[in-house]
């Protein structure tokens, strides 16, 4: 089987000739793996580890520019400023973009959020080389994910847009605010993929959504504050893929067992993250429990056994967690999400080698 072949045999519940894998790393490990390796680019690094997918940028921002403010802030797509902000300790440093100003923040009525002046238009992108990007990828299974800070969503976008605690007293009262500013999110979401989707032709093989519905105990909400707001948009994401012949794979941190089954009513194909330390979020039993209807991406520790460890507890670790996923297909081995520049290199090339022995 070429890569391409292994990762759409595990997701029709086909067992492959081995577990197909994924790579998720910070930038700065990512580097570190790099000079360590003597390898030139992150490419390089990809092959070397065999990895099976390959995530495509997707089209260039163009026709916009985003104003800097003084403070060093920059305003993005949404109207919201970040500015870098470095975090050093322990021998690492990571530097991630920390949101200074939420421009909806003070909207108290529908009307103040339609008429906000900055929503995006799907016209402010350039989708001539899409396609071009995708078969760069000829013989991999191909990811339409988007920039981390941009990816379909629904309720990360919202936070940015309105302040996260806002965001939730807006889901609590039921004012149409927060409907309202779902609405345009949506909106922008589903008119932007089906441009993408044209522009790739039949060269997209999954689509990434990503948007974080869990805590470390449960979900971020009620399942009724769930299935209100975001269900209608999660599962039109879900649709207008599938119309296209792609698989949906949705990340999210956290617990989040209450809601798999509405994933699964939803039309969702792979569940993305398995933090193995959230409550329920167990893979064997998840995999007992939905395996028939849902395949899992992920599942390996990065909060304990990655950064904390020992090289051989990394190795025992990966070997539970490729027994409890089985191999009648339906799993797709990674990290439960980007493995931290706190975590140390043996362990990383612990993991790596762990792939390889077992899956």
């Amino acid at each position: 089987m070429n890569h391409r072949e292994r990762v759409m045999t595990a997701l029709s519940h086909q067992p492959p000739d081995r577990l197909p894998r994924d790579y998720w790393a910070t930038s700065e490990v990512t580097a570190r793996l790099l000079e360590h390796l003597g390898l030139p680019d992150r490419e390089s690094l990809l092959r070397h580890f065999d990895i099976d997918m390959r995530t495509v940028e997707g089209p260039a921002c163009v026709g916009q520019s985003f104003r800097a403010h003084p403070d060093g802030s920059v305003e993005d797509l949404w109207g919201v400023r970040r500015k870098p902000k470095t975090v050093t300790g322990g021998g690492y440093t990571w530097t991630y973009q920390h949101v200074v100003d939420a421009p909806l923040a003070a909207a108290r009525t529908p009307s103040e959020v339609d008429g906000y002046g900055r929503w995006p238009s799907p016209d402010w992108w350039d989708y001539s080389h899409v396609r071009e990007q995708c078969l760069a990828h000829e013989g991999y299974a191909v990811v339409s994910a988007g920039d981390r800070l941009d990816r379909t969503a629904q309720l990360k976008p919202m936070m940015y847009l309105r302040g996260m605690e806002q965001t939730y007293l807006d889901l609590a009262d039921g004012g149409g605010v927060a409907e309202a500013i779902i609405a345009h999110i949506v909106e922008y979401f589903l008119e932007y993929n089906r441009r993408v989707f044209e522009a790739a032709g039949d060269a997209i093989d999954i689509l990434m959504m990503g948007d974080d519905f869990g805590t470390q105990q449960g979900p971020m909400m009620s399942l009724q504050t769930w299935r209100r707001c975001f269900r209608p948009g999660f599962a039109a994401f879900i649709e207008l893929a599938h119309r296209y012949g792609i698989r949906v794979m949705h990340h999210t941190c956290g617990s989040v067992v209450e809601l798999i089954p509405d994933f699964i009513e939803c039309g969702l194909d792979i569940l993305q993250s398995l933090q193995p330390q959230a409550a329920g979020m167990d893979l064997g039993g998840l995999r007992r429990a939905y395996g028939r209807d849902l395949c899992f991406h992920g599942g390996i520790d990065i909060q304990g056994v990655l950064p904390h460890g020992r090289p051989e507890q990394v190795r025992e670790h990966v070997c539970r967690q490729i027994e409890a996923a089985g191999s009648e297909g339906g799993y797709i081995l990674c990290t439960a999400h980007n493995i931290q520049p706190d975590t140390p290199l043996e362990n990383v090339l612990a993991l790596f080698a762990a792939y390889e022995e077992f899956g």
